[in-house]
């Protein structure tokens, strides 16, 4: 009896396996949801690579927007990479939309931090960043409170610092 039985159910599982294969699409699972709590990590070699990366931001608010919760849902963003040349106010004619970028961003319900060692590192005070943003004290400590409330982390990486000057070198309109 008990080989009818295994006979029964390889039989009956035989033709499931055979059918599947390669030329078979993928499914969509469109499950909504819950409320996102996520943190970016901003550490970026080139200054612009942060505006780039605001397209990950953008698709998960769209994401969110689409199949989640936006009404319960946050997204922070710290940064303290060579990004921080881009937002400062100090800068805004070697990157002229960044504002526009940030500001975008920060409409969209994004909180948007800044470390101050980074920032002091890379020869700027906390005042000379754009108005959308906050600096913080540093970026490990706030992105561990953001990490005890909760958020997901997304790291974007480190690279090497790039001071001040370098940026003005490269961009004779900052002169």
């Amino acid at each position: 009896m008990k080989r009818i039985v295994a006979a029964m159910t390889l039989a009956l599982c035989a033709p499931t396996v055979a059918l599947a294969g390669p030329e078979d699409p993928s499914k969509f699972d469109g499950t909504r949801y819950k409320p996102q709590k996520a943190l970016y990590d901003f550490n970026f070699a080139k200054p612009m690579d942060g505006k780039v990366a605001f397209g990950y931001i953008r698709n998960h608010l769209k994401t969110i927007q689409e199949f989640g919760d936006p009404k319960n849902s946050h997204i922070v963003l710290v940064a303290h990479g060579n990004e921080l040349h881009a937002f400062s106010r100090l800068n805004r004619a070697a990157y002229p939309d960044m504002y526009a970028a940030l500001k975008e961003l920060k409409d969209a319900g994004v909180t948007i931090h800044v470390c101050r060692n980074a920032a002091r590192s890379r020869g700027y005070k906390p005042d000379e960043f754009y108005d959308v943003i906050t600096v913080v004290p540093a970026a490990v400590i706030d992105i561990a409170k953001w990490q005890n409330e909760g958020y997901s982390y997304m790291y974007a990486g480190w690279f090497p610092r790039i001071k001040r000057e370098e940026i003005v070198a490269q961009h004779p309109e900052l002169r």
